[in-house]
């Protein structure tokens, strides 16, 4: 089943008072319900495409799989209450046991704000994690040409206007995959999810471009994924800031034309050629 991505409207178009009916293109969104086996485990809104992919990078960054070597199948799913297009059910394999309960909780206090970032920052420590690659460096001139090139990469946005999307781009400033959706954190577990169904965790040298804001979320899911810089075409905020600076990875915000903000990590943006004075002199 190819999933419906867009959809057209009858609207008015209203142009220096005057008035005319005309037809729109509009983003789909629609909900996906994730199932571990027979237990419902999340609901997101999503623009519908590379569902499989967004549910292995949700459950990766979530911390409730630590590879697709957990995971026995991973297929659409459907019942009488809900149909195939918008199920994903994951079976994971012989011995794997995540507390899909407390998983539940937290994705309640996820959606109530007030008790996200201690309840995530915490459990980003009870995984071990460690700061991101130390020795990645990216050229300044290389992050110019990102925004660019990820707003070519998005079709539905070119007729609908009405997307967010992430990209991951290579430490030459290709761009290795992106995806849209109406979510910014769903685009960007299905990068993540792209990576884990192709074998390409963790992205110890990669850049992750995001439209719209960086916020703790993008910020909480790229350090799951190992990915050392995060660029942003807006602000972050200062949550997302701090979670950056303490576990060391480079978060810049307004990515725009030929400047941008270094919130955090500044010395990877040291350009090549000063990297190797550096060295030198040492």
């Amino acid at each position: 089943m190819i999933p419906r991505m867009i959809s057209l409207a009858a609207v008015e178009e209203w142009c220096d008072g005057e008035v005319r009916p005309v037809s729109d293109y509009l983003v789909s969104e629609e909900p996906l319900e994730i199932r571990v086996g027979d237990t419902p485990l999340s609901v997101t809104l999503r623009t519908p495409g590379h569902d499989l992919e967004l549910a292995a990078g949700f459950l990766f960054t979530e911390g409730l799989i630590g590879s697709m070597r957990e995971v026995a199948s991973l297929e659409h799913a459907s019942d009488d209450a809900q149909p195939g297009a918008n199920c994903v059910r994951v079976r994971l394999a012989s011995g794997v046991t995540p507390d899909l309960e407390g998983t539940r909780r937290n994705f309640l206090a996820v959606s109530s704000c007030g008790l996200c970032g201690k309840a995530s920052i915490e459990a980003l420590r009870v995984r071990g994690l460690v700061p991101p690659n130390p020795e990645f460096r990216v050229e300044p001139e290389m992050l110019y040409g990102m925004p660019d090139q990820l707003r070519a990469a998005q079709a539905i946005f070119g007729r609908t206007g009405g997307l967010h999307a992430a990209g991951l781009f290579s430490r030459d400033g290709r761009l290795l995959a992106s995806r849209e959706d109406v979510g910014r954190h769903n685009a960007v577990d299905k990068v993540v999810g792209w990576g884990l169904l192709n074998q390409r965790l963790p992205f110890r040298d990669c850049v992750l471009m995001v439209s719209g804001r960086g916020g703790f979320e993008i910020v909480q899911k790229a350090l799951v994924a190992g990915i050392p810089v995060v660029a942003s075409v807006s602000a972050p905020s200062d949550m997302a800031v701090n979670l950056a600076r303490e576990f060391g990875l480079t978060l810049i915000g307004f990515l725009r034309g030929r400047r941008f903000v270094a919130y955090s990590g500044g010395r990877r943006l040291q350009s090549v050629r000063e990297d190797t004075n550096a060295r030198r002199i040492a």
